[in-house]
C-alpha cells in the first residue's frame, strides 16, 4: 500500500427519478432508498479502511426529477462536491455530463446504453453500471455454453426495447447463436394489471407466440417491464425464457452467496432493513472504487482518481470471484454478471471457454477495437 495522507473525500449520489407505470409485480415497486442504501454501505466500508489512514468519507444523496436535475447538480457542484454517483437515465447523464465543470467526476451507476461506451461517452464519466452489451453478452455465452443457439427474439415496441433487442441481435452474432425468429410486442399502453389479467395473458401470450421457428429458448427483450413477465409458462411452444424475464443478468440478487457475498448481503440487509438490488450494488461499486483509489494514492481530487482508476494498477473486491478493474478505453467496469431466476444464482458469466487475450471480462460488452470511444485517448 502507498502511503497516503489524510484527506476529507465528499462524494454525492444524485438519483433522478422518472415518472413511469407501476411494474407488473408488486416486488419489484421502486423502493425509496433504491441507491441510496448502497450509498450508506459503501460510506461506512470506506470509512473503516479509511479510519486507519486518516481519511474521512462523508456521502450527500439527492432525489431529484428530471426537470431539476441539472439544477440540484449545480447546487452539489457548488457546495463543492467533485465526485458524483449519477442514477439516471443516458439522457439525464449525458446533460449533467455536459453541464459538469472541469474537475467533476461523474460515476455512472445507472444507464446501461452501449453507445455512453462507444460514440457518446464522455471523458468525465467512469461507469459503475453495466452496459446493456455486457448484461445480453452474459445470457448469449451462457445459452451458448448450454448450446440452446436457436433463440425465438421477441422484443418490445418502446425505444429502449428496440435498442435492447438490439443488443441481442449482436450478441447472437458475437457469440454463435442463430435467431430463428424474431418478433415485436406492440405496448398499446393499456392497463397492464388487472382482475382479469391473467385470463388475457393466458389466452393472448400463446397466440402471439404460436408458429414459430423451431427453437431452443426464448429470448425477451423487455427493457419497459410490458410483456416479458408474463412469457414464462404461457409460450405456444414449451421452451425456456432468458433476458427481461426468466433467466435474467444482474449485478447483483440477493441469491448471491458465493466468494463472501454472503457477509455482504447481510450487512446491507441489517442496515436497510430489505434485500440489495442492483442500484444499490451498483452504488455501492461507485463508491467503492472511490475508496479504493483514495486508499491507493492518498489524493482526493477527482483528476488524480480517475487516473489511478484507469491505470492498470486499479483493482477492487466486490465479492465476485475476481477482482473487477476499469477499461481505459471508456471507462467501463469490468464486472462479472450473475445469471439468476430469482430464487438462485443459475450462473455466472463469462463463462469457461470464452477466452480474451487480456482478460476474460472483456468477452462481456464493448472491446477495445469495437469502440467508439475517443476521449480516453
Amino acid at each position: 500500500m502507498l502511503p497516503a495522507s489524510a484527506s476529507d473525500i465528499r462524494a454525492a449520489v444524485l438519483r433522478v427519478d422518472t415518472p413511469s407505470l407501476l411494474p407488473l409485480s408488486r416486488l419489484d415497486l421502486p423502493k425509496e432508498d433504491r441507491g441510496f442504501a448502497g450509498a450508506m454501505l459503501a460510506t461506512e466500508d470506506n470509512s473503516t479502511t479509511g479510519s486507519f489512514l486518516g481519511h474521512t468519507f462523508e456521502t450527500q444523496t439527492v432525489a431529484t426529477t428530471p426537470e431539476n436535475a441539472l439544477a440540484d447538480f449545480q447546487v452539489l457542484v457548488d457546495d463543492g462536491y467533485r465526485l458524483i454517483v449519477v442514477l439516471a437515465g443516458a439522457d439525464n447523464l449525458l446533460a449533467l455530463s455536459d453541464a459538469a465543470p472541469e474537475g467533476v467526476l461523474l460515476l455512472n451507476a445507472w444507464a446501461g446504453d452501449t453507445s455512453l461506451r462507444s460514440e457518446n461517452c464522455r471523458a468525465n464519466v467512469l461507469h459503475a453500471a453495466p452496459s446493456d452489451a455486457m448484461r445480453t453478452d452474459a445470457v448469449a455465452q451462457f445459452l451458448v455454453w448450454k448450446r440452446w443457439t436457436r433463440w425465438y427474439l421477441i422484443g418490445g415496441s418502446n425505444p429502449q426495447d428496440v435498442s435492447l433487442t438490439e443488443a441481442y441481435r449482436v450478441s447472437a452474432e458475437k457469440f454463435g447463436a442463430r435467431i430463428v425468429e424474431e418478433r415485436t410486442f406492440v405496448d398499446t399502453g393499456g392497463s397492464r394489471v388487472s382482475d382479469s389479467g391473467h385470463v388475457l395473458v393466458q389466452r393472448q401470450i400463446p397466440t402471439f407466440t404460436q408458429g414459430a421457428a423451431e427453437h431452443d429458448v426464448v429470448v425477451a427483450a423487455d427493457a419497459s417491464d410490458v410483456f416479458g413477465e408474463y412469457l414464462p409458462y404461457h409460450t405456444w411452444d414449451a421452451a425456456p425464457v432468458a433476458g427481461s424475464a426468466g433467466l435474467r443478468p444482474v449485478t447483483w440478487d440477493p441469491t448471491h452467496e458465493s466468494w463472501g457475498a454472503t457477509q455482504l448481503q447481510r450487512r446491507f440487509e441489517q442496515l436497510a432493513g430489505r434485500h440489495m438490488e442492483d442500484a444499490d450494488y451498483q452504488t455501492w461499486l461507485a463508491l467503492r472504487i472511490v475508496g479504493e483509489a483514495v486508499t491507493r494514492t492518498g489524493k482526493a481530487d477527482a483528476a488524480a482518481l480517475k487516473d489511478y482508476i484507469l491505470s492498470d494498477t486499479f483493482e477492487l473486491a466486490a465479492f465476485k470471484g475476481v477482482p473487477v478493474t476499469v477499461r481505459p478505453w471508456n471507462g467501463q467496469t469490468r464486472q462479472p454478471i450473475l445469471l439468476s431466476n430469482g430464487r438462485m444464482t443459475v450462473s455466472v458469466s463469462p463463462q469457461e471457454g470464452f477466452l480474451h487475450q487480456t482478460s476474460p471480462l472483456d468477452t462481456l460488452g464493448i472491446d477495445a477495437p469495437e469502440s467508439r470511444c475517443t476521449t480516453f485517448e
